[in-house]
């Protein structure tokens, strides 16, 4: 019973018989490129909903899309039975961003790149992605911002009128439109709610002082736009 195993002929299938070297390189591969997509996401993410899973999807899902097309090969027949398996299981996550899905598919692009160890592809593919993300993110392509932010306090009915506030806002806005009028405090005040578009950056403090000053203003608030994303 001195029978010993051939690990050779046991472990020598598929994409293996060349070596465990090109295996492990198509890993790392995977895993470097994985981490360049991510790093990507990290930097030009705006929301709030900001998942630190979602980004080790990122890197674990190339490596998984690697293993597959390692065990695949040029084999058909194992192709479609890993293609059965993946039919059965039921992916239940809502990926709320669409945005969010094109990262899952880069990262599961530079997986099989690296799988079929077609490394120019993977290497140029992934950084022609992340330079086309960030170029997208940081331009103005695509965004449809008119306003700065919205604007809302309340005043007493006997106080300041609209036109003393007007008059505020054409100082420190080049824009302004009141998108809200309504009764609060029981009818004893009036709030309003304004979409502002201001003359300078800096001018959002100068603006909130000087209707600070106004006598009885109260739940002065400015949300900005640029620090909003979607829940």
């Amino acid at each position: 019973m001195n029978e010993s195993i051939d690990f050779t002929r046991l472990f020598g299938t598929g994409l293996t018989e060349a070596g465990w070297e090109p295996v492990a390189l198509a890993m790392l591969m995977a895993f470097v490129l994985g981490k360049v997509i991510a790093f990507t996401y990290e930097h030009t993410y705006e929301g709030v909903s900001y998942s630190r899973s979602f980004m080790h999807s990122l890197v674990l899902g190339a490596l998984v899309s690697t293993v597959l097309m390692l065990a695949i090969g040029d084999n058909l027949a194992r192709g479609l039975g890993i293609l059965g398996t993946m039919a059965l299981v039921r992916f239940r996550t809502n990926v709320r961003d669409s945005r969010d899905m094109i990262f899952i598919f880069a990262a599961l692009a530079a997986g099989v790149a690296a799988g079929v160890r077609s490394y120019p592809v993977a290497v140029v593919g992934t950084l022609g992605f992340c330079v086309a993300a960030a170029i997208l993110q940081w331009s103005p392509f695509g965004r449809r911002q008119r306003f700065d932010g919205l604007l809302r306090f309340w005043l007493p009915r006997e106080g300041a009128s609209g036109e003393v506030v007007g008059d505020i806002l054409r100082k420190h806005c080049r824009d302004y439109v009141l998108v809200a009028l309504r009764e609060a405090a029981q009818g004893t005040s009036l709030e309003y709610a304004y979409q502002v578009r201001l003359r300078a950056h800096e001018g959002r403090d100068q603006l909130v002082r000087a209707l600070e000053a106004l006598p009885g203003i109260g739940g002065l608030t400015l949300l900005l736009e640029e620090a909003h994303g979607e829940l």
